[in-house]
C-alpha cells in the first residue's frame, strides 16, 4: 500500500471494515476481529496504531510474521490465511492484516463466531450463527480462491515446465499442441480469469510462484532430529524449507534420507548381505 493510501486509511479511522491495534498483546481482540471481518465483507487491521489514531508502531522480530500467521490459523475454523504485510510510516513499523470475505460461514475464533456491528465486534448467537451457515452458500476452498497479493508475473516459468514435465513422465499427459500457458494453468486450477485478467489461486502460488513465501507466509516447514525419543531444546540436525510445495517435500526427503542410518547384515541361511534403513531394522527386531 502506498503511503498516501495508507495515511487515508489512518484518517480515515476505524469503521465497519477497518480496525486498530495498538499492539500485537491484543491477540485475543485481533482474533475475534478476523472473525468478524470473515463473516462479513471482509476489512482490514492495522496493528501499531491506538483506537485515537496516534501511531505507535511495532516491535518486529525475525518471526513476528510467521508466528501471527499460525495463531490466526491454529484459532479459527475453517482456518483463515490473511495477507499479512508490514508498513512504515514516520519511521515506525505497521502490520497489515487484509482479511477477505470466507464464502465459508460461520468462522469461529476459539470457538466463538463474531460480527461487526459499525465500529464494533460482537459475539455471534446461537440463532445467528444457524441462520449465517444456512445462507453461506457453496463451499469455495482456500486452494481455489484467487491469491489477491500476486499476478500472472510472479509465476515461475521454469517451475511450470517441471511440472508439465513431471506429468508427462508419470501420466504420459503432454501439454496440448498449440495450447497457450495461461490456458492450461487455467484447467488445473492454478489461475482463474477475472474480467479477462489471470489471476493466479493459492495452489498455482504454491506450486509455481517465484517464491511462494512472499504471499503465504506460513507456508514453509521446519525439519529436526532430536538425540533420543523425546523433544527438547537440543537437536543434532535441523534444516528449514522454502520454495514450491514440490520443493519443500524434496528437501523434508533429503533431510530424512540424510539422517537414517542404513545397516548391513547377514541372515543365519546365506552369505549374501542384506541393507536395511534405521527404521525398518528397529521395526524387525521389535517384531522378533
Amino acid at each position: 500500500m502506498d503511503q498516501e493510501r495508507l495515511k487515508a486509511l489512518i484518517q480515515g479511522g476505524e469503521s465497519a471494515k477497518t480496525e486498530f491495534k495498538e499492539s500485537l498483546s491484543l491477540s485475543e481482540s485481533i482474533g475475534k476481529t478476523i472473525s468478524s471481518f470473515s463473516n462479513a465483507s471482509g476489512g482490514t487491521i492495522v496493528i501499531g496504531i491506538n483506537d485515537s489514531g496516534t501511531i505507535k508502531g511495532v516491535d518486529l522480530g525475525k518471526d513476528t510474521l510467521e508466528k501471527l500467521a499460525n495463531r490466526i490459523k491454529h484459532h479459527t475454523d475453517p482456518k483463515i490465511y490473511p495477507s499479512i504485510s508490514t508498513e512504515i510510516i514516520d519511521g515506525k513499523y505497521l502490520i497489515m492484516i487484509k482479511v477477505e470475505e470466507n464464502p465459508e460461514k460461520p468462522v469461529f475464533y476459539r470457538g466463538n463466531a463474531y460480527k461487526r456491528i459499525g465500529k464494533s465486534t460482537h459475539k455471534l448467537t446461537s440463532s445467528e450463527i444457524r441462520n449465517l451457515a444456512k445462507n453461506s452458500g457453496e463451499k469455495v476452498y482456500w486452494d481455489e480462491q484467487i491469491c489477491e497479493e500476486a499476478t500472472l508475473d510472479d509465476i515461475d516459468e521454469e517451475k511450470v515446465k517441471w511440472y508439465l514435465s513431471r506429468r508427462k513422465d508419470v501420466r504420459g499427459n503432454s501439454k496440448p499442441s498449440g495450447m497457450p500457458i495461461n490456458s492450461l494453468l487455467c484447467n488445473i486450477g492454478a489461475v482463474k480469469k477475472i474480467d479477462g485478467d489471470f489471476k493466479p489461486t493459492n495452489a498455482g502460488v504454491l506450486f509455481f510462484a517465484e517464491k511462494p513465501q512472499r504471499f503465504i507466509h506460513q507456508s514453509r516447514l521446519r525439519a529436526a532430529r532430536f538425540s533420543g525419543r523425546k523433544v527438547t531444546r537440543d537437536f543434532t540436525d535441523r534444516n528449514d524449507y522454502e520454495g514450491a510445495v514440490w520443493e519443500i517435500v524434496e528437501g523434508i526427503e533429503r533431510f530424512f534420507r540424510n539422517n537414517i542410518k542404513t545397516f548391513g547384515f547377514r541372515t543365519e541361511l546365506d552369505f549374501k548381505r542384506i541393507d536395511k534403513n534405521e527404521s525398518n531394522h528397529r521395526f524387525k527386531r521389535m517384531c522378533y
